[in-house]
């Protein structure tokens, strides 16, 4: 697929982590020169994109330098030794600053690493800064944090989508060549669409959350942004603590594409451009299924419900303590959440349970299912309202519409640059059955070569 490229592009742009780590054991490349890389264009990229909200050069340089020296001593850690990755400011880390995007955590310094950090370290991976989450990880557009707000590459005056906006905005733009994200409602897949990248959410439960700040315990995700397939599973592997399987050979797909407007407005080139690519992707394998669309209003109050509950339940304290600290718009959000009954959040998880269940007779029939990541292209910074076809409608609930039912019912889920509309990115959303992340990355990667 011939891709165009981003206004604001840096050293890794178009480069692949496969090559970069084959230099790196060639010795045509070190890590250093790597790291610098990253960090020479984070510093002329960032003040216009706003992608990183701390990075400590000296901090990542040592880094690199371990990584250097474990190389001349003949000991491979495996493929993302001394490959510099971002790590989203939900995630806990212990050298670096982690404020949640919020100032309720301004200056704060964890103790630990969370545990998928851990495991880059241990696979001797290069910690070169934290990106700008929406606050505390409770907006799809990136564009309400204690650090302000993250910029698009393509167009420095929109959204990168939220919530892992910096980590979407530093990937697309080549600051770096993978990024740490956390998706509850669509947060890692939303920005890599809006942004042009390439975003995963793996199955439930399959990357621990350990050190991660939570937003909705039911529903959160932690997974790979990156510039291609093979690199987010290189990526999944390691906070995954274990490799993806080989899948069969690519044959005979049975591929749903989920009825248009199932999920709500959708702009008629977005769906068109999405559309063809697909078509592209599965040939004769890609149907229409009306079968989603009966599901999806349900979904979404089910999912509303859950998120709503357990989102207070995190800021119960810091609501009745200290509400002002809270941008206005999450708190408002926060304010909404207080009023979920206990009965409801009951009757909530039932309902998860049953639509869990109708997605898996669902993929009895279909190896996967296909839709636009999001409807719309990249809004205006602070936008919050947006023109599909007749209508006006909340940017909020668009860029989310058709992202969070995987999130509801845990399914693995991944955003793929689908070209342009407008000279903005659109993605191409492939969703796999429970559990079926493996076959989900080896299948796309196969199918889907970048330009």
């Amino acid at each position: 697929m011939n891709l165009a490229k981003p206004t604001h592009a840096g050293y890794f742009l178009g480069q692949s982590v496969i090559a970069l780590a084959e230099r790196l054991r060639a010795g045509s490349l070190t890590s250093v020169e790597l790291t610098q890389a990253a960090l020479d264009s984070i510093e002329r990229l960032n003040p216009v994109l706003n992608a990183f909200v701390q990075v400590d050069a000296p901090v990542a340089l040592a880094q690199a330098r371990k990584a250097d020296e474990l190389f001349a001593q003949g000991r491979d850690l495996g493929p993302l030794q001394g490959i510099p990755i971002a790590v989203k400011d939900n995630i806990d880390t212990f050298d670096y600053v982690t404020t949640y995007g919020s100032a309720h955590f301004e200056g704060c310094t964890p103790g630990r690493d969370a545990l998928c950090v851990q495991r880059l370290r241990e696979a001797g991976a290069v910690i070169v800064g934290k990106t700008l989450t929406h606050e505390f990880a409770y907006g799809p557009t990136g564009d309400r944090s204690l650090q302000g707000a993250a910029r698009n590459p393509w167009d420095a005056r929109c959204i990168t989508g939220g919530s892992s906006a910096g980590s979407a905005a530093a990937v697309a733009s080549g600051m770096v060549p993978l990024a740490l994200g956390t998706d509850t409602g669509g947060s890692i897949r939303i920005p890599a669409a809006l942004c042009g990248a390439v975003g995963f959410k793996p199955s439930f439960a399959s990357v621990p959350l350990d050190g991660v700040f939570p937003l909705s315990s039911s529903l959160d995700h932690v997974g790979p942004i990156a510039s291609s397939v093979e690199d987010a599973r290189l990526l999944f592997e390691v906070i995954a603590g274990r490799p993806v399987a080989k899948a069969p050979d690519v044959h005979s797909l049975r591929v749903g594409w989920i009825t248009s407007g199932s999920f709500g407005p959708v702009d008629a080139e977005v769906d068109r451009q999405v559309y063809q690519v697909a078509q592209q992707l599965f040939g004769n394998g890609l149907q229409d299924t009306g079968e989603v669309a009966p599901l999806a209003a349900g979904m979404k109050d089910t999912l509303l419900t859950l998120q709503r509950a357990e989102a207070f339940d995190v800021h119960a304290e810091r609501m009745h303590e200290a509400p002002q600290l809270f941008d206005q718009e999450v708190r408002e959000r926060l304010e909404l959440s207080r009023e979920v009954r206990g009965w409801q959040y009951i009757r909530a998880q039932a309902s998860q349970a049953q639509y869990k269940a109708a997605l898996a007779r669902l993929f009895e029939r279909y190896d996967f299912l296909v839709s636009p990541s999001v409807p719309i292209t990249a809004t205006e910074v602070d936008a919050r309202e947006v023109r599909v076809g007749e209508q006006d409608i909340d940017v909020r609930a668009a860029v989310l519409s058709h992202t969070s039912a995987w999130n509801l019912t845990g399914l693995p889920a991944i955003s793929l640059p689908a070209g342009q509309v407008r000279g903005m990115p659109v993605g191409l959303q492939v969703i796999g059955a429970a559990g079926d992340d493996d076959r989900l990355l080896q299948v796309m990667a196969r199918l889907y070569v970048p330009g």
